[in-house]
């Protein structure tokens, strides 16, 4: 099956950014599944491959809510282009998620503080689901750990909000989805590993100089999010396309 270059793009763009941003998101996530590990069964808590299954369900669950997000970002771009036309809607809205995704670089690396402040968009809905999750505390199965994931992830995060912003230019409602999708899996990694490993992934986290050198990653990112041609993914498909 083949892809647009352009969703070929934000699809591997989508993946980097949860890659680099997911570590800047320890403290957030990594108390939320202190609060999903601790409400378990000692016996479980103490035996990792117990614990893991656990600990992966609960992402899946978040990822699952990426998705669906991911979709709803979909409806929106056909909305939106609708009155702009095609090609002039879709640029303009790479050129927006571009510079949201800026943004998310900037305050990463601790030099736009302010960004902090798009979370505020979620809130309101966040209100009214986070109930649910409390609901499933004390965590007694995977599928309990599952639809905990599905509601937190709707928690309102800023880097979420931006990976959101390069999904609306993904191409449809279907590759929205799967953008999303990959930026969960992006997360993956680190996010599963705060269950395992805490303190080092806490460390680096904490370090300026690495946290910077992630803001730059994603503002290269927002770059090849804004001139897709740019991405070597992209470029790839766009050589088997003419061959």
């Amino acid at each position: 099956m083949m892809f647009a270059p352009d969703f070929a793009s934000s699809f591997l763009v989508a993946l980097l950014m949860g890659l680099f941003s997911s570590l800047h998101c320890i403290g957030m996530c990594g108390s939320i599944i202190g609060s999903l590990t601790f409400s378990l069964s000692p016996e479980i808590r103490q035996d990792k491959k117990r614990l893991l299954p656990f600990i992966f369900s609960y992402n899946a669950g978040r990822i699952t809510s990426y998705g669906i997000a991911g979709a709803v970002m979909g409806l929106f771009e056909v909305l939106i282009t609708s009155p702009l036309g095609e090609a002039h809607g879709h640029r303009f809205l790479q050129i927006i998620s571009a510079l949201i995704m800026t943004g998310s670089g900037l305050y990463i690396a601790g030099w736009f503080p302010r960004f902090a402040y798009i979370e505020k968009l979620g809130v309101y809905f966040w209100k009214k689901i986070e109930p649910f999750g409390r609901k499933l505390i004390p965590v007694k199965n995977c599928k309990h750990a599952y639809l905990f994931g599905m509601v937190w992830g709707w928690l309102p995060c800023g880097l979420v909000y931006a990976a959101l912003a390069l999904t609306i230019a993904s191409g449809n409602v279907f590759q929205s989805a799967l953008t999303m999708i990959a930026f969960g899996l992006g997360t993956l990694p680190a996010v599963m590993g705060v269950g395992i490993m805490v303190s080092v992934l806490t460390r680096l986290a904490s370090n300026q100089r690495f946290k910077q050198m992630v803001g730059l990653i994603m503002i290269l990112l927002a770059l090849f999010a804004a001139f897709p041609s740019l991405n070597p993914m992209a470029m790839t498909n766009l050589h088997a396309m003419h061959s």
